[in-house]
């Protein structure tokens, strides 16, 4: 079963506060996500570790529920 938007950005949000989060449905399918995900915890983190934090908060959903996420991360200006 895919994954709503708005069950994306709860998980994300709830995993990291503050968070603002764009979400594009890629296909039409809400099986295949671009995300752009702004959060405060990202400050000092390598890409690498941003990404993983966004990963975390899903909860090991991405290849089951949500099959694909374009993920893009940033620190609040």
């Amino acid at each position: 079963m895919p994954m709503s938007a708005s069950e994306i950005e709860r998980l994300v949000t709830e995993a990291l506060p503050g968070a603002r989060i764009e979400l594009t449905d890629l296909a039409g399918d809400d099986d295949h996500w671009a995300a752009k995900v702004t959060a405060p915890q990202f400050t000092g983190k390598s890409r690498v570790q941003q990404h993983k934090l966004v990963y975390d908060a899903l909860g090991g959903r991405m290849g089951g529920a949500l099959h694909a996420l374009q993920l893009t991360t940033a620190v609040p200006t």
